[in-house]
């Protein structure tokens, strides 16, 4: 290897160590800047179960937050996968509607979340008279992260070498059990990758629930009821100044949920992974 090569993979070496080195930094100040804030704050009136201005408790919105996201889920993860099935199993190479189904995924995932949440408002709460409710939060929510959805879905399909389809092909199975049986599972790390961040995106959420599931610091009883996520919970505290420890507070355990989630969805792959 001539000097010049030498030095060219050291310079390389070196800015790969130096961004590497800033981005766990960056993480670790955010991460140890939330913790030193927010630890001090967490006592067991803020797991109470009853939301009240004298302990601002969390424990309403993390069970709203938990609703949320199956409900979102159950709306958006089938009509994504499915329709993820159907672009790259089914759909003709060059089909004209599979480029505007493609290009109009890609467009929904550009718009602002500002957006969504005056789209959910003006549909779903006013049009629809649901007003500010679970429902209207959770289906604003599923339309957000369907085009997340369905594309991680149709990578992790397309990732699926053509040998295994022709093998299944050869032994006598049709396309429908190709699909389910063969092709399916080999994706399911890569579907379940895009599962997990929509997750991350509607725990994370806060411009688009303000304005359909409201605010309000209860359990919901029944979907038609508003309710407040961890994030918004966070957000209000923050805004009313009154509870900054609290919101800090709130931060850890809303930081918690999520790791929690990305471990599972790591356990998870990695089961399948096995399995398959």
């Amino acid at each position: 290897m001539s000097g010049e090569a030498k030095l060219s993979e050291r310079v390389l070496q070196v800015v790969t160590w130096t961004a590497a080195i800033v981005t766990m930094s960056v993480l670790l100040f955010v991460v140890g800047f939330i913790l030193v804030k927010g630890l001090p704050y967490i006592k067991p009136s803020l797991f109470a179960f009853k939301y009240t201005s004298l302990n601002a408790s969390l424990t309403p919105a993390l069970i709203s937050t938990v609703i949320m996201t199956l409900l979102s889920l159950l709306i958006a993860a089938p009509i994504g996968v499915f329709a993820a099935t159907w672009l790259n199993e089914y759909a003709r190479r060059g089909n004209k509607i599979v480029m505007v189904v493609r290009v109009t995924a890609e467009t929904l995932a550009g718009i602002p979340s500002i957006v969504y949440g005056l789209f959910g408002m003006l549909f779903f709460v006013t049009f629809l008279h649901w007003g500010y409710s679970v429902l209207a939060g959770a289906f604003t929510l599923s339309i957000m992260i369907l085009p997340l959805t369905l594309r991680s879905t149709e990578e992790a399909l397309a990732s699926v070498p053509d040998t295994l389809r022709e093998g299944a092909f050869g032994l006598g199975a049709g396309r429908l059990r190709t699909v389910f049986r063969v092709v399916m599972p080999a994706a399911a790390p890569g579907i379940l990758a895009g599962v997990i961040l929509s997750i991350g995106r509607i725990v994370g959420e806060t411009a688009a629930l303000v304005y359909t599931a409201g605010t309000v610091a209860q359990v919901p009883i029944n979907p038609a009821q508003s309710a407040r996520t961890l994030s918004v919970h966070m957000y209000l505290l923050s805004s009313e100044g009154l509870h900054m420890g609290e919101g800090y507070a709130t931060a850890v355990i809303l930081l918690l949920v999520v790791i929690l989630i990305n471990s599972a969805s790591a356990w998870a792959a990695k089961r399948i992974g096995v399995k398959k």
